[in-house]
Formats: structure tokens, sequence, C-alpha cells
């Protein structure tokens, strides 16, 4: 962790709302992604590239580590992203409908655990209008690394409606994904993890792998990558259930996981009891969830594994586990603005020691 951001910078964000700091936040990285020669300079010094960059299913990632969905809410910073180290961006959750999310307060820190609870419900100025903004910022020649789209339902669609509003938010942003996360485990909206399992998972992937086909045919363009994105409270047989889906549908990936609606015995008493919890005390149950999805699937489902990780041991027990990819989102919070360098850098030596 950069010691000036840990001693001096951190204690003064954290002295502040944690919302407010999010968009300040936010709004920096957006004015670093517009400013093309400072990002340009950011990205040569900062995003570290793997000799052989990391193929899967179908994209190529210069290295393994990923922002997770839920800090570019509305695709505002992602141009920044390389310019920290990130090998990827996840934008999201985007829903059809433009939506203010739930009450305030609603993100909560725990610095003692280096953990997060959130409460958002999926806050974002709708899928169309985050198109536009993409139409205006996108540009495929300069992009140095993936962008993926996470998009989810809206809260004021019913639960019988929710292929609908995940193909409309397809169909908007299809012309910028490298792939496509679907959201079916934030623990923030009601229903939500209902679509996860049985026939309401069926049918919601089946809406969209159609979509995807009638776009190709339609462009002659290639499919575009679909991953699903699972909760870390699902018990192993409701796991092998999606696994299940996952194969008959011919889904692209994985991303394990999401927050946790549970608590640990450790946080009992002071930790909020709504909302989502990450950060460092989800990582075994995360880690749990990503070494059962690898075992079962045999390797053949490629999985992004996301929760908890906070330094390169637990980055690399996922990657040892079987995942192909990793994210952050709490940790990029608690160590600093350059920690995927810091992390990509430490993965690469890691299988690369004789690299400089």
């Amino acid at each position: 962790m950069d010691p000036i951001y840990e001693k001096i910078i951190r204690p003064v964000f954290f002295r502040q709302d944690p919302e407010a700091v999010h968009a300040l936040a936010v709004k920096a990285l957006r004015m670093l992604g517009a400013f093309a020669p400072l990002r340009s300079a950011m990205e040569k010094f900062n995003l570290v590239r793997d000799e052989n960059p990391v193929k899967v299913f179908g994209v190529e990632f210069p290295n393994r580590v990923g922002l997770a969905a839920g800090f570019d809410k509305d695709a505002l910073a992602f141009r920044a992203a390389a310019a920290l180290g990130f090998g990827h961006v996840e934008i999201g959750t985007v829903t059809m409908h433009k939506q203010s999310g739930n009450p305030k307060p609603r993100v909560f820190r725990y610095p003692q655990d280096e953990a997060l609870v959130n409460y958002f419900g999926f806050p974002n100025e709708g899928a169309e209008n985050i198109a536009h903004t993409l139409s205006k910022t996108f540009d495929k020649k300069t992009k140095k690394i993936p962008l993926g789209v996470n998009i989810g339902k809206s809260k004021i669609t019913p639960l019988e409606e929710a292929a609908k509003d995940y193909v409309f938010s397809y169909n908007a942003l299809a012309d910028y994904a490298d792939y496509f996360a679907i959201n079916v485990s934030c623990p923030n909206l009601p229903d939500v993890r209902k679509l996860q399992l049985g026939e309401n998972l069926r049918e919601l992937l089946n809406a969209l792998k159609a979509a995807d086909a009638e776009r190709a045919s339609k462009l002659g363009k290639a499919k575009i990558p679909m991953l699903l994105k699972i909760s870390p409270d699902l018990t192993f047989r409701e796991i092998d259930s999606i696994l299940e889906t996952v194969f008959d549908l011919g889904v692209d990936g994985i991303i394990a996981t999401n927050t946790t609606s549970t608590r640990p015995e450790s946080m009992a008493g002071y930790a909020e009891k709504i909302g989502g919890l990450s950060g460092k005390p989800i990582f075994e149950k995360s880690l749990q969830a990503v070494k059962y999805v690898c075992a079962q699937s045999g390797g053949k489902i490629p999985v992004i594994a996301v929760g908890g990780i906070y330094n390169t041991e637990c980055a690399a027990k996922m990657l040892d586990e079987g995942a192909s990819l990793v994210q952050i989102y709490t940790a990029f919070i608690y160590n600093g603005p350059f920690f995927a360098k810091e992390l990509a850098k430490s993965l690469h030596w890691r299988n690369n020691p004789e690299w400089i």
C-alpha cells in the first residue's frame, strides 16, 4: 500500500461520508479519463502487461486484475481504469429504467475489518442514458483494456418481466461491451436473487442468448460473451443447479461472487444487518464458491473471482483454485488507487520470477 495514501489521504477520506467520497473519486477519474495526454502517460507507466496476455471466453486481457462492478455505475470513469493498472473494468450495475436506489445512508465502512456494507440498490442513469454517455466517450481505437457491462433488473420491473428488462439493457449497450455480466445475485433489491435458480434463470438466459444471436446474425458480428454473477450465499446444491443451466445454454463464464447478506460472528453487534457485505471478511466464503465451481465444472467454465481479495496471497489462491481472472473493489478503497498495479505486478512476479 502507498504510505502516503495510508497515512494521509485515506484518513481524510474516511472522516467523510462514504458515498460523498465515492462521488468525488468518480469525478476525479472522469477528469483523468478525459485528459488524454495524462491518461496515456499513466497507462504506459502503470498498466502491467503479461508477456502472454490472458485470453478467456475469446477476450484478451493484459493482466489478471479487474475493477469490479459497483464503482463506475454510470460509465463515467471507465477510461481511467487502465491508467491505474487495471487489466479490465466492469461498469454498472445498469438497469433498463433510471433509478435512484435505496434511501441514504446506504454505505458503511468498517476499517477494523477492511470491509464495507452497501445497500445501494442499483442506482444508475438507466441503459439508454448510459449508452448515450458511452457514445460520446467510448473509443475502440484507444481503449487499452476490455470493458464489461454488468446488467440487472429494475426495481419497478415485476419478476415475471425480468427477462425483457435485461434484454433491453443488452440491446442498448451491446455496441460497447466486450462481455456482459448478468447480475442475478445482488442482495439489495427484492426478488433479484430469485433469478439465480430454476426456470427463472433458464428463461432469463434463454432470452439474452436469443437477443445476442439475433444481433450477431443481423449485423454479421461475433456473439458477446455472457457471464453469470452468482451469490456467495448459495448452497452447493444450488450451485450445481446453476451449473447445469450454464452448461445446457452455453453460458460463457461465472463471476463468483457478489456481496453476502450474512455477517460473520466477528462483526456481530456492530455491522449493519441490511445490505451486502464486501471486503476481507468474505474472502473465505468467496474462495469456497470459486473452488467448488471450478471443481464441479472440471475447469471448463471460465471463472472471474471476486470477493474479499485484499493481497497477492488472496488473489493467488483464487487463481490456484482455477479462476482465470480476479476483480477487486473494496480493497481498491482501502489500499489506494494504484493497488491494481501492485497486485498485477506481484502476480506476474509470482509466475515469472525472472521478470523485472
